[in-house]
């Protein structure tokens, strides 16, 4: 049997507003949103918070398998721009072994299309777009998460 297009379309919207109603009915619940920036208008200026302390030493532990590694040390002075890349200098090889750095990783140096190149490609050269620095700062905003290794 053959469902008009018509009543799909009614489905999908009604079944689209009942979604749309029930976040926020949830979002009523739990209160307004708070901003980060605290109660301060949007045209006015504010002080930035102040920059949490780096965590150096030890490297933290990944939250989950894929996640881009975080940085151990200050990058606050390193260049990063279209011509210049400061982390290639002790990450890149040959480099890195010179450095005793951890090697970029092989994804780094193939093209969109795979293709193994002999640099790093561009679609990866800005580190800092993946890769932040460790810190001990306070959560911003709470949440359950539990990486897979602790959640068995």
């Amino acid at each position: 049997m053959k469902i008009p297009m018509p009543s799909v379309i009614v489905a999908l919207a009604l079944g689209f507003s009942i979604a749309v109603l029930t976040a926020q009915a949830s979002a009523q619940e739990s209160g307004p949103v708070q901003s980060l920036r605290g109660v301060i208008e949007l045209d006015e200026l504010n002080e930035a918070p102040p920059v949490a302390a780096l965590k150096t030493g030890r490297r933290f532990d990944k939250a989950y398998r894929q996640q881009p590694p975080l940085i151990p040390h200050k990058t606050d002075k390193y260049q990063i721009n279209t011509k210049v890349n400061q982390c290639l200098r002790c990450h890149d090889w040959p480099y890195n072994v010179q450095e005793g750095a951890p090697k970029i990783s092989e994804t780094h140096y193939a093209d969109r299309n795979g293709v193994a190149l002999d640099k790093v490609t561009r679609s990866r050269w800005f580190c800092t777009q993946c890769h932040v620095n460790q810190t001990d700062a306070p959560v911003l905003v709470g949440n359950d998460f539990v990486n897979a290794v602790n959640a068995r």
